[in-house]
């Protein structure tokens, strides 16, 4: 009989925000307030074109967390 296993993953998707910003407290400030990403949408910002640009990969990191019953 075939058990189910509850396997914990994590996604990591890394790259970088440019910002236009006073300071680099402001820089992270703005990202931390205005960016996100949702599963199904992709990246979003409340910002501006002209105030932000990003480069990301589509394809993340996967790593397993642990494996139990």
């Amino acid at each position: 009989m075939e058990k189910v296993y509850k396997v914990k993953t994590r996604f990591v998707f890394e790259g970088v925000f440019e910002v236009k910003a006073s300071s680099r407290v402001e820089a992270r400030q703005m990202v931390q307030d205005n960016c996100g990403m949702v599963l199904h949408s992709g990246i979003q910002t409340t910002l501006e074109d002209d105030v932000i640009d990003w480069n990301f990969s589509c394809h993340p990191d996967k790593k397993i967390v642990s494996v139990v019953k």
